[in-house]
């Protein structure tokens, strides 16, 4: 049995052969060691300047985002308005989803131990789940709050328009400058991801707001508040429920989307010596950080050169053939009849 672990260099350089009861041992020089555990990828240095430079972001945001959260909450008390209390408790899942990722920005420039062979990686989409879940309760509960106020189960109405439209274009800038801030990393990692979009619903939460004090200062319809206040629970329950989804794919380590495991085993079977492959297993550890594993069984006799060519092979392919490029590989070359039967060297 040959085992070999392949990373984003695209070559295998083997550092040392050894012979264990006959089976042949191969170990992979360009996986270095960090603090006892193998040198990971996506912790390279410029990911930990992209993880500053996200750390930064998040943090002026969440600054900000606190001080409009008080004023809102302060606004939606005065006035009484549905939709400013929404908005202030979409403002209150920001402000801890903003800071649940700043600290996991702050983390993931941590490098991997022996305890931690992925380091905080993984931490991102525990965040973005966690903000999406409470995101979806909020969205719920001011649809039912809306839909009570609408058809008169409730008699709150909003009051005072023009501080309404204070706070809400207060808000509406303050969610603007947060956006801008955050868009340029939106598309790096599920983190990110996560704040851009609670900040993007807070715009829009805010126009609502602002347009809700528009209507009522010249219709005098106090009910629109409440509608404004529908609205924004409709634009943030189908966004919480996409990033739900997408945290818990990663965290059930689901098949990475786009890469084909049927495919993937078709062109491993066509390299050369490869008879077949089995215990074939992709997942996604964090964002841009899909692995696979592989049992790959060999043509008997083969030579150390000819087996290090398959490995090469093997990881350019994953590298290269498919929508999603892995470039963290792991294969077990295993010659033509051996077998996993031989418990007497098993843990020794």
């Amino acid at each position: 049995m040959l085992y070999a672990e392949a990373t984003g260099s695209g070559q295998c350089a083997f550092s040392g052969v050894v012979d264990i009861f006959g089976v042949v041992v191969m170990t992979d020089s360009s996986d270095q060691a960090v603090d006892g555990a193998p040198h990971r990828p996506f912790q390279e240095e410029d990911e930990i300047n992209a993880a500053r430079g996200y750390q930064t972001r998040l943090g002026v945001a969440l600054a900000q985002t606190l001080l409009v959260l008080v004023a809102e909450v302060i606004g939606s008390v005065v006035t009484g308005s549905l939709a400013l209390l929404v908005d202030s408790g979409h403002m209150l899942t920001d402000v801890a989803v903003l800071a649940a990722s700043t600290v996991t920005a702050f983390l993931r420039r941590r490098k991997p131990d022996k305890r931690l062979t992925w380091g905080y990686a993984r931490l991102e989409v525990i965040t973005a789940g966690l903000g999406a879940f409470v995101l979806m309760v909020v969205g719920i509960y001011a649809f039912i709050e809306a839909m009570m106020r609408l058809f008169g189960f409730s008699q709150s109405e909003a009051h005072s328009d023009g501080l309404l439209f204070g706070f809400g274009l207060l808000g509406l800038f303050s969610n603007l400058v947060s956006a801008v801030l955050l868009s340029r990393g939106k598309n790096d990692n599920l983190n990110m991801k996560a704040a851009f979009l609670e900040t993007v619903n807070d715009t829009l939460g805010s126009l609502a707001v602002v347009a809700s004090a528009v209507v009522m200062m010249t219709t005098g319809w106090g009910r629109f508040d409440a509608l404004a206040g529908a609205v924004i629970a409709v634009m943030m329950i189908p966004r919480a429920f996409v990033l739900m989804r997408d945290a818990l794919k990663v965290l059930l380590e689901e098949t990475p989307e786009d890469l084909d495991l049927d495919e993937v085993r078709r062109h491993i079977e066509k390299v050369d010596h490869v008879v077949s492959v089995h215990d074939l297993h992709a997942s996604t550890v964090a964002t841009g950080t899909p692995t696979l594993s592989a049992h790959v069984v060999v043509e008997k006799g083969l030579s150390e050169s000819q087996d290090a060519e398959i490995l090469r092979s093997l990881h350019t392919c994953l590298v290269e053939h498919f929508p999603v490029s892995v470039s963290h590989t792991t294969f077990q070359l295993e010659p033509e009849g051996y077998s996993r039967s031989t418990k007497e060297y098993a843990h020794r």
